[in-house]
């Protein structure tokens, strides 16, 4: 090892337990914009409720860097035989690897398990320390266990990092919404487009008309009952889509018990029944959306519940962003724009290297070219015109 990080001690672990709440959170509070998903308190949550661990097909493989007692870097990387639950797809790429005779699977991924959110994928207090967490990733890369190593929205500088170490780039979209230091609701409107402006109001008026009300419950005021109710939505959401839900009723209690803070859950109710749930996961700074469902529907109850009601709760508490997931142009229509996000990809089989290379090259031009025209179509007033 480099002279420069001999005195280093690294280690691999798979538990959080390992490294301890203090320790973890200490360097990640170390950071320039850590957010609630990379806390040990989320992570620990998605471990030891068995939603990401090695039943699930997530092997927690955190390199961890110690110098002496205290904690100098990380890295949350995981040991993956699927590609489900990333948001970032390489499932041709995996049956590429099938149809030649390679197998894909196991692979290395960095990513917060079933969270599109950009956040610290190199964990470091200095760049010597981060030299040696890359010196040992590179390592495990390179160590003949795995076909690649995959890096998801980290971000922009630490992609400018992997790219240095030889990782390919790639480039997704997602749509946030920017607080312009909004008074209320109606002063939101305002900076839209008078045809987006009726249609929202036209939305809220179709709920409100319903007799749909809400309730807008913080991690500390949510009971077991409330996350029984939220569970059921979620997997109604699921279903619908023909798929499994990820998470399970053990995690979502832990996160409302462990950061509450960070918990905001919103539910729509009609009469004495309630009918539909969102969750959000915010800091001071910044919301985002991620689960919602309904057991009942009703027209435009999925805009209120999950996008409108958020917003007010980002006016009222002067919360600047709002990032929406994963996908969704409808969601330009309600104030959203269009973000660039990244991910980093090494290969370790040379020909499939290249191959992906020409392809990321090609899909970057059509990223580019998706996200002018959309820009080409802001909801936002370019122009004084009327508010009615």
């Amino acid at each position: 090892m480099n002279s420069e990080v001999s005195h280093y001690r690294t280690c691999v672990v798979d538990s959080l337990s390992e490294i301890g709440q203090e320790n973890w959170d200490g360097l990640l509070h170390s950071q320039d914009k850590p957010n609630p998903f990379l806390s040990f308190a989320f992570l620990h949550a998605l471990h030891e409720s068995g939603s990401a661990s090695a039943q699930s097909g997530w092997v927690p493989r955190f390199i961890i860097i110690w110098e002496q007692d205290n904690l100098v870097a990380a890295m949350p990387l995981y040991e993956k035989m699927h590609s489900y639950g990333e948001y970032v797809f390489d499932w041709s790429w995996a049956n590429a690897y099938q149809q030649h005779g390679l197998s894909y699977y196991p692979k290395l991924l960095s990513a917060i398990p079933f969270t599109p959110v950009q956040g610290n994928r190199l964990l470091s207090r200095t760049p010597i320390a981060e030299k040696a967490l890359l010196q040992h990733l590179s390592s495990l890369i390179k160590s003949g266990a795995y076909s690649s190593c995959h890096v998801l929205f980290p971000t922009s500088n630490e992609m400018q990092t992997f790219k240095a170490q030889g990782f390919m780039q790639r480039q997704g979209v997602q749509f946030h919404w920017q607080n312009q230091g909004f008074q209320d609701f109606e002063h939101f409107l305002s900076s839209l487009e008078q045809k987006k402006r009726k249609n929202i109001r036209a939305e809220r008026r179709k709920v409100r008309e319903a007799g749909v009300q809400f309730l807008r419950l913080r991690g500390k005021d949510t009971k077991l009952a409330d996350w029984q109710f939220f569970k059921r939505c979620y997997d109604h959401t699921y279903s619908e889509h023909h798929s499994s839900p990820y998470l399970n009723l053990d995690f979502f209690q832990r996160i409302g018990a462990s950061m509450p803070d960070n918990i905001l859950l919103i539910i729509a109710t009609l009469g004495n029944e309630r009918i539909a749930a969102a969750l959000f996961i915010h800091d001071e700074t910044t919301i985002y959306g991620r689960y919602w469902g309904c057991l009942q529907q009703l027209p435009c109850l999925h805009f209120e519940t999950a996008y409108y009601q958020a917003l007010e709760f980002c006016i009222d508490e002067k919360i600047q962003v709002f990032e929406g997931g994963a996908q969704g142009e409808h969601k330009m229509a309600r104030g959203f724009l269009p973000q660039k996000t990244y991910s980093a990809h090494f290969l370790n089989e040379p020909a499939f290297a290249d191959a992906v290379a020409h392809f990321l090259q090609r899909e970057q031009g059509g990223i580019d070219n998706y996200i002018n025209e959309l820009c080409d179509h802001s909801p936002f007033k370019s122009t004084i015109e009327s508010n009615d």
